[in-house]
């Protein structure tokens, strides 16, 4: 499937112009695109070797994430790791990221809830990612979840349609559509936990082909 001949042009994002992902990590930690960094504990960059093959993005970093300043290291990051190795992929050889930043929440007493990140913040925060995926060209991305993939195709590619699918739009590595691990997180039922976690890693294993040895 070509995104571009059915979606439009893709990917046509400006992005920051950096050399190297230490240059553009600079950069980025004095960031004020949008609002969200005067709430958040810091900026949480990407996350891997500048030659990964394989770049995951996800959607914002968590509470966990935010003070320890490192993507996917809560709960959803602990599933993704553990659904990774069932399914082939070595982490430590991938690139890990999201499309926002900076923590986006609403405080609870003395929690902070997860907040979804708007169009607006996640189009001024493309900036880095743009300038991530320029910097790595990976040989995959995989999106992981929906403003993942409304961060790298647009709006009018939809999550549920293209689930599992690779898509191949142009001037764009290719683009493998997946969910956000914390989905499996939410989900009560036993049956279907184990259904949508095996589809999960069902997912994921499309991506090992991408991996070189």
């Amino acid at each position: 499937m070509n995104v571009a001949q059915k979606f439009g042009p893709a990917f046509t994002l400006e992005s920051a112009d950096a050399a190297s992902l230490d240059q553009l990590r600079h950069q980025a930690e004095g960031c004020t695109r949008c609002e969200l960094y005067k709430n958040a504990t810091q900026l949480v960059f990407g996350e891997g070797s500048q030659k990964a093959d394989i770049m995951l993005v996800g959607e914002q970093p968590g509470d966990k994430e935010d003070i320890a300043g490192r993507p996917f290291v809560g709960p959803a990051g602990h599933l993704l790791d553990i659904c990774m190795e069932e399914a082939g992929l070595d982490r430590s050889r991938c690139y890990v990221t999201n499309a926002v930043k900076h923590f986006k929440f609403e405080p609870r007493g003395k929690r902070r809830l997860h907040s979804k990140p708007n169009a607006g913040e996640i189009r001024r925060c493309s900036w880095w990612l743009g300038a991530e995926i320029e910097i790595i060209h990976p040989k995959l991305v995989v999106a992981l979840g929906a403003t993942a993939l409304y961060s790298l195709l647009g709006a009018k590619v939809k999550l549920t349609p293209e689930r599992g699918h690779v898509l191949t739009p142009e001037d764009h590595p290719p683009v493998l559509v997946t969910i956000h691990p914390s989905f499996l997180l939410r989900i009560r039922e036993e049956e279907d936990v184990a259904r949508q976690r095996a589809n999960f890693i069902e997912d994921l294993h499309r991506a090992v082909q991408y991996q070189g040895n």
